[in-house]
């Protein structure tokens, strides 16, 4: 750390007068500025940073990050510009003329249709980009609804005790007790009618226990901080404590969970599509709708598997690499 210049020496001061020369720099310096005394009573001062500012001087040189950043911009972008970007219609049998059921079953790649074609004679890579927003659909809903739903199950756990604390975690324990694939292909499994709704029920209530108990337990730490007994002794009321001092500061964690979470609901989107309690109108191409159709041709052409699934992997891997990076830069435990 620099040594602060001033014109007054503080090896000079006294005690009393170096007290105040601390008050006046941390004054002038708006409170972000960190005063130190060495040994031999020397004033220092460096400049000091929120915890955002200093977990972005972090991320910003993190290859790791960068990477899985790139990974989600390219793919928001893509779901949200697909029809624009889509070379073709991804409805049409624009190469059903070619489809052979005996000797070309599936159209290979061509001139305007580098990735070929599927049984249908539709364009594989416009169905691809196409269903990229469905994809990235049903993991951001799928994901916000698990939030509010866990959300408010932890704050009803993390700001009330006894029995209140108790029912809800005793709800949030026999949903984590089932797997969660298992739970959400039952819940998926209930709809009479399977459709891209179902789906996102279905995932969103698989996360709910998630993020209940992640913020019951950031709540419970910041029970007994010092801001919160601070505010009970000035008869600050329960419900202000809460949604004021205990709920902000709670959220980090969580917000860092749900970029994580958002990984998982597309991996288990894909497999519900897989296992057919998807959307059933393949005219609204989604990759683990295209995943799943592909396998009755798997061995004639395994391109038709191979595609959707490199996109649910790689889209998988981006968001995991962000969420990691960002909790190792939030969480002080975890820095590397």
């Amino acid at each position: 750390m620099t040594p602060v210049s001033n014109p007054l020496n503080p090896d000079n001061l006294d005690p009393r007068n170096k007290k105040q020369r601390i008050d006046e720099l941390a004054a002038g310096s708006g409170g972000t500025a960190t005063l130190t005394v060495d040994d031999a009573g020397h004033i220092e001062e460096s400049t000091g940073v929120s915890l955002i500012a200093s977990a972005w001087r972090r991320l910003r040189r993190n290859p790791v990050f960068l990477l899985g950043a790139g990974i989600t911009l390219l793919f928001v972008l893509l779901a949200i510009f697909a029809p624009l970007i889509a070379p073709h219609d991804p409805t049409k049998g624009l190469l059903l003329d070619k489809v052979r059921p005996q000797s070309n079953p599936v159209p290979g790649p061509e001139a305007g249709f580098p990735l070929g074609a599927d049984t249908s004679g539709r364009d594989v890579l416009s169905r691809l980009i196409v269903g990229s927003r469905q994809t990235l659909i049903v993991g951001v809903f799928a994901t916000l609804f698990g939030l509010a739903g866990g959300m408010s199950l932890g704050v009803l756990a993390g700001a009330f005790s006894g029995w209140v604390d108790s029912l809800v975690m005793r709800i949030v324990d026999v949903m984590l007790s089932i797997p969660s694939l298992l739970l959400a292909v039952s819940i998926a499994a209930l709809a009479s009618r399977p459709s891209q709704w179902t789906v996102i029920i279905a995932i969103a209530t698989v996360q709910v226990p998630i993020f209940a108990r992640l913020l019951r337990g950031s709540m419970l730490a910041q029970r007994s901080s010092d801001h919160v007994l601070a505010a009970r002794a000035l008869g600050v009321k329960r419900s202000a404590i809460v949604f004021r001092h205990m709920l902000p500061n709670s959220l980090g964690p969580v917000i860092v969970q749900a970029t994580l979470v958002i990984a998982g609901a597309i991996i288990d989107a894909a497999a519900l599509s897989f296992l057919g309690l998807g959307n059933p109108d393949d005219r609204q191409p989604e990759w683990g709708q295209m995943l799943g159709k592909a396998q009755n041709n798997i061995f004639d052409n395994p391109a038709l598997a191979i595609w959707p699934a490199l996109c649910i992997i790689v889209v998988a891997l981006g968001f995991t690499l962000m969420g990691e990076s960002l909790r190792e830069a939030l969480d002080p435990k975890s820095r590397r």
